[in-house]
Parts: structure tokens; sequence; C-alpha cells
């Protein structure tokens, strides 16, 4: 006798793709539940530690004056511009050093030393170099993404089989034709995940850098409210930043998705 998943393969099929989301849902519900009992029977005040529902208020305040959104844009303004700096100048330092060993045993213990060095404390030279506004946001965030995107790329194009360059040397090809059909194809699903790594401390960065560099932003905004002694706002301001972080590893993970399919197409042409 069929099972009743085989009688009805769509609705299965159906339940099966919708598994995580599913999953997800569960356990968004349950922290909302242990949120609203801590609040609930913690002792703290509510002005200490709202519950899911004043915050949830809070947000809609916050989104229909159009505080939020402004200090949204500033924020993925900032992150855009210093992260797209960081890929512009970290992939063709990372992908020369890693054809160049030489080069790459001169820099190498340069580069080891600066990574470690957390952006944050890059603060308050930033602030004396670039003063008060978006570029020492915009110049943290570079810092953040840059090292380990030049790291990264530097061991993903050192570990390409040397038997690919030769094949590319007997068939006379270009600088640009070894960069398009040997090294971008070889490095792409390292440099995506080096691009999801280094995208989610840029975020971390920029919230940081608001609360002290700029007057506006997330970031901003949480430190406003705290001084404001208004905790919904603060936790408002926290979710919105989890759900953009969400989104933006989203989107970098569809993107690899896409490249990787690309260039396989552009491969085997």
């Amino acid at each position: 006798m069929p099972s009743e998943n085989q009688k009805i393969p769509g609705l299965s099929r159906i339940w099966y793709d919708c598994r995580p989301f599913v999953c997800t849902g569960v356990v968004f519900v349950g922290l909302l539940l242990v949120w609203e009992l801590l609040a609930r029977f913690s002792g703290w005040s509510s002005q200490v530690f709202p519950g899911p529902m004043p915050v949830f208020v809070s947000l809609g305040e916050l989104i229909a004056d159009g505080t939020l959104l402004k200090h949204t844009i500033a924020s993925l303004f900032r992150i855009t511009i210093g992260f797209y700096l960081a890929v512009l100048l970290g992939l063709p330092l990372g992908i020369f050093l890693g054809r160049h060993k030489t080069f790459n045993a001169l820099f190498n213990p340069i580069i080891q030393f600066l990574k470690p060095i957390s952006p944050i404390a890059w603060i308050p030279l930033a602030m004396l170099w670039f003063g008060i506004g978006d570029k020492p946001a915009i110049f943290l965030i570079f810092l953040s993404s840059f090292f380990p995107l030049v790291v990264s790329t530097t061991i993903s194009v050192s570990s390409i089989n040397p038997v690919f360059f030769q094949v590319a040397a007997n068939f006379n090809f270009s600088r640009l034709e070894i960069i398009t059909k040997i090294i971008v194809p070889a490095i792409l699903p390292a440099t995506i995940t080096a691009f999801r790594i280094s995208l989610s401390i840029a975020w971390l960065v920029v919230v940081a850098a608001e609360m002290i560099a700029v007057h506006s932003g997330l970031g901003y905004l949480i430190l406003d409210s705290r001084n404001a002694l208004r905790m919904d706002y603060v936790m408002a301001g926290m979710i919105v930043i989890g759900i953009i972080g969400l989104l933006l590893d989203f989107i970098m993970w569809r993107i690899g998705q896409l490249e990787s399919t690309s260039w396989y197409s552009f491969e085997n042409r």
C-alpha cells in the first residue's frame, strides 16, 4: 500500500522545501516567547527591559516618522562605499601577491601584523585624520574588509595547481585570459565565502563606528536612544541591524550561486 507521501508527491515536495523556513519560524517564535517571559518575570522595569510588544510598537513609530529609514540609508551608504573600496583594492592585491611569491614574502608580514588589529582600535586615528562624518566610518569599514579579502585571495591563488598555468603558457594565454579563465574560476568559491565573512565584519564595524564618529546611522540611533533612556528604541535598532545583516548575507550567498553558475557556463563555451 503506497504511503501518504507517495499518494500526494506534490504536497510532500512542498513540505520538504519549506521545512527550513518552518524550523526558522518556530525558533523565532520560541525566542519571542522567552523574551516575553523574561520581560514579565525577570523583575526588571519595562524601561530597562521592554517586552516584544512595546519594542515592535516603537519600531512602527520609527518607521512611520522616517527616522529608521534615514538612519538605515546612512549605514548602508557607508558600508557600500567601504566594502566596494576593499574589494576593488583587496582582490587585485591578493591576486598579485598570490602569483608573485617574492612580493608575498615581503608584504605578508606587514599584512599579518595589521590584520589582527581591531578596526575599533583605529577609531581615534580615523577621527584625527578624517574628522567627524562619513569618512572615518568608511575608512574603518574598508580596514575591516580589506585585510581578510587580501589574505583569502592570496591563499586561494597560491593554492591553484601550477599545471593550469603551464597549460595556459603552452596556449599563449594573455594575462587577462589567465585571470578570467584560470584564476577567477579557481578562487571564486573561497572568495565568495570571504565576501560573506568580510561583509558581516564590516556591518559590525559600521554600527560601532557610528556610535562615535558620526551623527547618523543605526549605531548613532542606538546611542542616542540610550542617552534618552529609550530602551525600546535601542532594541528596535538592534532588531533592524540583525534583519539587515541576514539580508546582506543572503544576498551575498545568492550572488555566489549566480556567479558560480555563470563562470561555469563561461568556461564550458
